[in-house]
């Protein structure tokens, strides 16, 4: 079975762009870590069809809040693909369902993972402008790792911690069996 941890970066901001539709934000790096390769891979732009190949591939397609987000930045460069078929967990989506209400990547990683992002969406914009692609290619790959340990957690353990906004470390069941 061939479990694809992934994530993407993005070239641009909402605020770039004059609203909150992630098909305007731009490929800027994705990022993909197979079971069956056991490593990761790293796509650029003009690799966006050999990335969608891959997760389109890919027994299951795991990320954080990959539906609304990541997918949607993939649609400009695959129009004629659903990418919502794709067989996938997108564990922000599970993990809301459950509270009512979304956490950040960073919050379940320190909390579960006592790990905290190398970065943010918003650092890896301005690397992306300055033509530091590398930064950004290290920065998703962290993310992808941090993804794969926490989803690993969950599934191990049927639970992941995250700290509330009054920085009580809580519990949140999952099922990602």
């Amino acid at each position: 079975m061939n479990l694809v941890y992934f994530d993407l970066e993005s070239q641009k901001l909402f605020g770039d762009v004059g609203g909150r539709d992630p098909s305007k934000l731009l490929l800027a790096c994705g990022v993909t870590w197979s079971t069956v390769r056991n490593d990761f891979a790293i796509y650029r732009e003009k690799d966006a069809s050999a990335l969608i190949a891959e997760l389109k591939s890919a027994d299951r397609v795991i990320g954080f809040n990959i539906i609304q987000f990541d997918y949607e930045v993939l649609r400009p460069y695959a129009p004629n693909e659903n990418l919502r078929s794709f067989r996938s967990t997108d564990m922000l989506q599970d993990i809301y369902r459950t509270l009512n209400f979304r956490l950040s990547l960073d919050s379940v990683a320190r909390a579960t993972l006592g790990t905290a992002k190398t970065a943010d969406g918003i650092k890896s914009v301005e690397w992306f402008k300055n033509g530091e692609l590398d930064k950004v290619a290290e920065y998703c790959k962290s993310d992808v790792d941090i993804t794969r340990r926490v989803y690993e957690f969950g599934r191990d353990n049927a639970f992941v911690y995250y700290y509330s906004k009054l920085g009580s470390k809580l519990k949140v069941a999952v099922n990602w069996k």
